[in-house]
């Protein structure tokens, strides 16, 4: 019997999110969600199936996993389980591949701790408790950066003296590479090419958010940086600031590093500058005149169209730009207004075809545009999937 299935872990702080999937024809045998690992309130979602109870670690979480799987006769001890895929935030510029978790990859992920403090220990958490479970089996990482490992030196660089940034490893590496990645080659495909013949914007817009410029398949710029923090707005984080902020803070405010911190990526973007960070609320509480909620998506939809025209300045040639994500697949205000006033660039949008609802990836800007705008839901799981499939079997 050749092994088809692959299990995809994506382990948070104190949630873990899974999907099993069939490589054989890309179906979805499961899927579900530990949340709130370590309180006494956990909850295991697996399909429409809901528990909840106190669940104290990540490996108490992951044989909640395997007991739900097991259930339903998926069991982690199945012949047909080829490997476990990882999504693994950071992976700095060693990891440009998928990659066999071995001592040594552990390690350099363990390395990279600083510069992703918030993810890399709770994924680093999850591998190792997948490989107490099921030491026999592949246990493959994927990692956010890697898409992104391809920029020019030029574009990946910031401005600093080099000896520090090479000590401490400081420099642009770009995340949500595994959704850039899968849009940008469905976006070809829904144009009827091959991804080395097109150049596309992607707009990941959720509660996080990046663009990135894809020439060719290639990403050429990315708007996350050192950290995730970097670029466009987003639900609860600043996005480009000027740094002289934080000493600002530290000097007139008093502000401590950790609570500037917690400031730039907890209490800012559409949640501190409306209290809200979820869109819908956001362009409802607009619509009714809300003077905050205005500013907030003026405020967001100004980064956007920023980024548009400087990453159709670095391709020279843009064929398509696709919106993706939460914000980016469903909010159609949100696509509406970034485009509008952009028709000079070749930009346009259908108003109809805009107002669509569907899961199914879709143009919606008219014939004669000379960009395709399209809306292309994105699959990180199948992504990752893919990739750690064709890595076993090769």
């Amino acid at each position: 019997m050749t092994a088809t299935r692959i299990l995809v872990l994506n382990s948070g702080s104190s949630s873990l999110k899974y999907q099993l999937i069939d490589m054989a024809d890309g179906s979805r045998l499961a899927s579900g969600l530990v949340e709130r690992i370590g309180e006494e309130t956990s909850r295991v979602k697996h399909g429409e199936r809901e528990t909840s109870g106190p669940i104290a670690d990540h490996e108490a979480a992951l044989k909640a996993v395997s007991h739900e799987l097991e259930t339903d006769g998926l069991g982690l001890d199945s012949p047909e389980l080829a490997a476990v895929g990882h999504r693994v935030v950071h992976g700095g510029l060693k990891f440009t591949a998928p990659t066999l978790i071995t001592d040594e990859v552990l390690a350099e992920i363990e390395r990279l701790v600083p510069v992703a403090p918030l993810h890399n220990p709770a994924n680093i958490t999850g591998i190792r408790t997948a490989q107490a479970l099921r030491p026999d089996l592949p246990q493959v990482a994927v990692f956010d950066t890697a898409f992104h490992t391809t920029m020019p030196e030029y574009a990946a660089r910031y401005a600093i003296d080099v000896e520090t940034a090479d000590a401490h490893r400081i420099r642009r590496y770009g995340f949500h590479g595994t959704s850039h990645a899968y849009v940008s080659r469905e976006t070809a495909k829904l144009l009827g090419k091959m991804p080395e013949e097109v150049n596309v914007i992607v707009l990941h817009l959720g509660n996080g958010a990046s663009a990135s410029a894809v020439r060719g398949g290639v990403c050429v710029d990315t708007s996350m940086g050192l950290t995730p923090l970097e670029g466009l707005v987003m639900g609860t984080r600043s996005g480009d600031i000027d740094p002289a902020v934080v000493f600002h803070l530290s000097r007139v405010a008093g502000m401590s590093v950790d609570e500037i911190d917690v400031l730039l990526n907890k209490k800012s973007g559409m949640v501190g500058l409306c209290g809200d960070n979820d869109m819908r609320e956001v362009v409802r509480r607009a619509l009714a005149g809300d003077g905050a909620a205005q500013l907030a998506f003026g405020v967001y939809v100004h980064r956007l169209k920023k980024y548009i025209g400087a990453y159709s300045a670095v391709l020279g040639r843009v064929d398509a730009v696709a919106f993706t994500a939460g914000v980016g697949e469903n909010s159609a205000p949100v696509r509406e207004a970034a485009i509008d006033g952009l028709e000079e660039m070749g930009y346009a949008l259908d108003a109809d075809l805009n107002s669509v609802r569907s899961d199914e990836p879709r143009l919606i800007s008219p014939d004669y545009a000379r960009v395709a705008v399209a809306v292309v839901p994105t699959d990180e799981e199948l992504e990752i999937a893919q990739q750690v499939y064709a890595l076993v079997r090769g």
